[in-house]
């Protein structure tokens, strides 16, 4: 092979692999990750630390979310076509096929699988498993036909940072099930919020996101205000239960009514401003929140 043509082909490779992260929504990955670090960081022993396990948790998470992306986009390239805000994404434009998706998607999920597994126990690898499978098996085509994907699709999303804690002890029991929850409770506001921005871009795919048949309604605004309540009591379970002390609980509180005002704003005024500040708030609640209780723990 010529110089050029070398350079070339090096070029291609190259552009490949940014389609290939783009494909994987690696911004949106790297979040998953921090709660799945913070989970872990909760439930590992004092001096039990390794930055090697915790190295190999964020990669192996980073590859099972991108694998989960992957595939939704594989499955939903059409509905991406029409859509503004996903036309550009790389099986859209055709800057991948959809055999090399599915392809990197599989290496990927089962790559994180397997050092989920061998590195954590079989629990941790079934769990990583479970919520790629949820993700595109379930969450993905329900889209299409009911509001319900929304709770289906919390389950997956509730994973990682009860996927941290099981590896750090290789067990699961209470204190992951109250991560789970926390987490569950806080993607309805979160997602019908994001819903609310984006339901005419939706609507083009034919996507039923917002919990009321008629969409941007009094009904959807009042299951958002209504979940968006509950987000704080599930927020002080931790507390409840032992698991952190009153700082973190606290903080808790204090992020779930900095998410309860735009809720209620929004259920007064069905303005999408409302709901893009309540989108705004519920991305700073889970952080700064699951940051708290593991800061309460040390």
């Amino acid at each position: 092979m010529s110089k050029p043509q070398a350079y070339a082909g090096s070029r291609s490779s190259i552009a490949k692999l940014r389609e290939l992260a783009v494909l994987f929504k690696l911004r949106l990955a790297s979040l998953v990750v921090v709660s799945a670090v913070l989970g872990y960081l909760l439930g590992v022993a004092p001096g039990a630390f390794s930055g090697w396990d915790l190295l190999v948790l964020s990669f192996a998470g980073t590859l099972l979310t991108g694998a989960s992306n992957a595939l939704n986009q594989v499955l939903e390239v059409r509905e991406d076509g029409l859509m503004k805000r996903t036309s550009e994404r790389p099986l859209v434009r055709g800057a991948l096929s959809g055999a090399e998706a599915v392809w990197a998607a599989f290496i990927a999920g089962g790559l994180g699988t397997f050092l989920l597994w061998m590195s954590f126990g079989p629990l941790t690898g079934i769990l990583g498993f479970i919520s790629l499978f949820m993700y595109v098996a379930l969450y993905t085509p329900l889209k299409k036909r009911s509001p319900w994907a929304v709770f289906v699709g919390a389950f997956p999303g509730a994973f990682p940072p009860m996927l941290g804690y099981v590896a750090a002890t290789g067990q699961f029991g209470l204190a992951p099930g109250l991560l789970f929850a926390m987490q569950f409770m806080w993607q309805f506001p979160h997602f019908w919020a994001i819903a609310w921005v984006l339901d005419e871009d939706y609507a083009r795919a034919g996507f039923r996101l917002l919990p009321s048949p008629e969409g941007r309604d009094r009904r959807s605004a009042f299951l958002i205000l209504l979940y968006t309540l509950f987000v704080i009591p599930v927020g002080m379970l931790p507390w409840v239960f032992g698991l952190v002390g009153l700082s973190s609980m606290g903080v808790a509180v204090l992020l779930g009514l900095v998410m309860l005002v735009p809720a209620w704003r929004l259920y007064r005024s069905l303005e999408r401003k409302r709901a893009r500040q309540l989108m705004f708030a519920s991305f700073l609640y889970l952080p700064i929140v699951q940051l708290a209780y593991v800061i309460d723990r040390l």
